[in-house]
């Protein structure tokens, strides 16, 4: 057997990144977080069901400064994925696969995440009189 050496498949080191790359690998890691999200989710409606004695407590965790940044996260996490998912879907009817509509349908999930999100929040800061 010879030891002939043989070129590596190119790899993420070889590809600069682009806006497909990036937000495939951000839609998987926004589906891990809205999993874990689901248990602080099931917790909620376990505390509110079983222990109302502990809402208090729990309320106090999730508006603490930390609390908020995760379901800031979170909320980022669920309309990304969301958007993100309604394009995937377009993709799978054959439809934007140009790589002019690819890009920018990308930046439309970009866009409409972070919209949906700060209007969400801040929508919920208005009715909490906050704002």
């Amino acid at each position: 057997m010879s030891n002939v050496t043989r070129p590596l498949s190119p790899h993420l080191s070889i590809y600069r990144p682009q806006i497909t790359t990036v937000l495939s690998i951000l839609h998987r890691i926004t589906g891990v977080a809205l999993y874990a999200g689901l248990g602080l989710l099931i917790a909620f409606l376990v505390v509110v069901g079983y222990a109302p004695e502990k809402y208090a407590l729990f309320h106090d965790c999730l508006t603490s400064l930390v609390g908020r940044l995760f379901l800031f996260g979170w909320t980022v996490a669920l309309y990304f994925h969301l958007f993100n998912g309604i394009r995937h879907l377009f993709w799978d009817m054959g439809k934007g696969f140009d790589i002019p509509t690819v890009n920018k349908s990308g930046w439309a999930v970009i866009i409409f995440t972070l919209l949906a999100t700060l209007g969400s929040w801040a929508i919920a800061y208005h009715n909490a009189g906050v704002l």
